[in-house]
This record gives structure tokens, sequence and C-alpha cells, in this order.
């Protein structure tokens, strides 16, 4: 009798080890829905700081927007972001990162040309698809077929402005350009070279390089020509700061920019001296059209101010990237590659984007006035 109690325990023992390990197994969630993986490369730091913080509000918002209703393909979206520091160099390092150790599927940004470039040689090299959200110059695209743009180019700000300026009746406009920047110099080439096709006359150029505060030498030498106009195609770190020393030389004539100048701390740098100024860029919250309205409405919830030029267009980039992989119905890079090349009206907060044989999209500009410290808008302009 004791040997069978024995034997019966021991059996029972037996028993339990083998059902233990099956409820385990049993009772174990699903496995997650791999997510679909894709990198931000943004200056979050440093000197263009603005324009990183605005790309990274505006591309977060599209991914949660797309998550919320049940991401791509079933798949939710993962945002890897990474900060160049607003510095040369630092671009390649981390686009190599996301590349080779997150096995990112796309790739988002820059703003800046020149750290766009950066980048993008290497997702060409990789084949992984990249869209420069603000990156104007023409350079950046003809890197490779993996790479796009969302946002104008240089050539057609250039052109933009200078056709502004000739409806103002101006005819003598002087340059300041930012030699240490591809975007500075594309664009300052590309207005004059319209400005003086139309009748005009460039009666000084004058340069100066990233780092630089005192201004005054080259702005008294600008005066002594007497432009109607000066031309400044530079970031919202410089530009404020040469107007108002402009403003102290007595210069009080127009001061015309590009999209660089679209940022809030252009603002808060100039103060009274920027008022009656004018940029070219690529959206206004002031559009009334229910798509731009329903975008600002829910960024300025979230964030609690008003969109930028440079989160439309991030948020553009994202909405367009998950676009593209439904389209594709894959997450290869060659196909989502393949389908963006196809876009053809796609909805954007931006304006609708069919891209051309360069993968540069086909849209018009908005021209901005600063009046009593604020951004507002002036005209649409194309050409």
């Amino acid at each position: 009798m004791k040997q069978q109690r024995i034997l019966f325990g021991a059996l029972a023992i037996i028993l339990l080890v083998m059902i233990l390990p099956a409820c385990k197994r049993n009772t174990t969630p699903e496995q997650k829905t791999p997510d679909i993986t894709v990198g931000l490369f943004a200056s979050l730091t440093g000197a263009e700081a603005s324009f990183g913080e605005d790309s990274l509000r505006g591309t977060q918002l599209a991914v949660e927007e797309i998550n919320a209703y049940g991401g791509v393909l079933g798949r939710p979206i993962k945002l890897i972001v990474r900060d160049n520091q607003s510095k040369a160099g630092e671009s390649s390092i981390i686009v190599r990162e996301l590349i080779n150790r997150e096995h990112i599927t796309a790739l988002l940004g820059e703003v800046a040309s020149g750290r766009s470039l950066e980048g993008a040689s290497i997702a060409q090299k990789s084949g992984i698809p990249m869209i420069a959200s603000g990156s104007t110059n023409r350079r950046v695209t003809q890197v490779g077929n993996y790479i796009f743009r969302i946002c104008f180019i240089d050539e057609f700000q250039g052109k933009v402005m200078a056709k502004f300026m000739n409806s103002l009746g101006i005819r003598r406009a002087a340059i300041m350009a930012d030699t240490s920047t591809d975007y500075s110099i594309g664009l300052a080439r590309s207005f004059a070279h319209d400005f003086i096709a139309h009748g005009g006359q460039i009666v000084a150029e004058q340069n100066f390089t990233e780092g630089d505060k005192d201004f005054n030498a080259q702005l008294t030498a600008v005066k002594a020509t007497n432009p109607e106009a000066v031309f400044i195609p530079t970031y919202y770190t410089y530009a404020p700061l040469i107007i108002s020393q402009a403003r102290e030389l007595g210069m009080n004539i127009p001061f015309m920019g590009g999209d660089g100048w679209d940022s809030t701390e252009f603002l808060k740098i100039g103060g009274q001296a920027v008022n009656g100024t004018y940029f070219s860029t690529h959206f206004s919250s002031d559009n009334e059209s229910p798509i731009v309205q329903d975008f600002v409405k829910k960024y300025y919830h979230k964030y609690h101010v008003l969109p930028s030029a440079l989160a439309a267009l991030a948020y553009d980039s994202m909405k367009l990237l998950a676009d593209a992989i439904l389209r594709a119905g894959s997450v290869e890079t060659t196909k989502i590659r393949d389908a963006l090349e196809s876009t053809k009206h796609f909805p954007a907060v931006t304006g609708a984007i069919t891209f051309d044989e360069d993968r540069n999209p086909k849209k018009p500009a908005v021209i901005i006035r600063v009046q009593n410290g604020k951004f507002t808008y002036l005209e649409t302009l194309s050409l």
C-alpha cells in the first residue's frame, strides 16, 4: 500500500512537471506586431535648434495620428530620433548609426541643405528612401534616386523673391550671403540671376560666415551703393542681427529673405527692427484651407504654439512616407522608393505634392510680411 502511494505521488509530480510548461505557454501574450522603424535626424540643439524642434514636433504629431489609426499595414510606426547638434559632420555619423544599428526602413530630415547632403549620400548607398523636409538646395536630390524632398528648391524660391521685388517696383538690390552654407550660396545665386534677367541691378554683394556677429563693415559698404532693398538668404540666427545693425546705420529700406527666416526666434532676436521685412516660405497658418486649419488646430492643441512652415513640412514628410508604404504594400525599401516616385497630387498641408523627374515637388510659395512683431500672410506666388 505504501509503495502504491509512493508510485501515485511520483506520477502526480511527473504530470505536474509536464502540465506547467504547457500552462506557461498558453498564458504567454501573443508576440507584438513588429514596428516599422523610421529615422529622423535633425538639429535639436545648437545654432539651428529651432528648426529641429519644429521638425520633431511636426513628425511626432504625424506619427501619433498614424498609429492612432492602426499604423501602416497593421504595423505601428516607431520613430527613432538623432540630434546632429547643428554641426557639420555629425549627420553622416548618426545616419550611419540609424541605418546600420537601428535598421531603419526610411529616413526623414534635414532642414539645412548641407546636413541633408551628408545624410543623403549614405542613404543612397544603403538603398534607404530619404525625404528631406526643408532642404532647398538643388544638389540634395541629385545625390540619387532614393532621395526625395517635400519643399521647393532654391532656384524656384530665388525666382519668386525676384518676382516679388519686381512687383514692388524695386530695381536696385544688394545681397548679403553666408558663404559657409550651401543654402545661402544657392539661394543668393538663383535670386541674383533672375533679378538681373528681369531688368534689375545687383548694386552690392557682401558676404559673411558662420560665427560672425559684427556686420557693420559689410552694411556700410552696402549702404554706400544706395540699394532699394537688401536680400539676405540666410537663417533666422543671422538675419535679424544684420537687420538690427542696418537699422542703427539708418537703413530703413526693405530687407527680404527666404524660408530660413521662418522661426519665431527671428522675431525674438530682431524685435522692432524686423518689422516691414518680407520672406518666402512654404506655409502659413493663416491659410483658410480646411486641411491647413485642421492641422493648425491639432498642432496648437498639442504644443500650444502655431506651427511654422518647417513643422508643417515635417508633418507632411511623415504622412507622405506612410502613404507610400501603404501604396507599396510592403516595407521593402525598393518598393517604398518606387511608390514615393509615383506620388501624384498627395493632399499635403503645404500644398498638393506631385514629384517631377528629379523628385522635387511642384508647389507655390507663400510670401510673409512681418508686421507688429508677427508673421502675416501676404500672398501666394507661382511662376
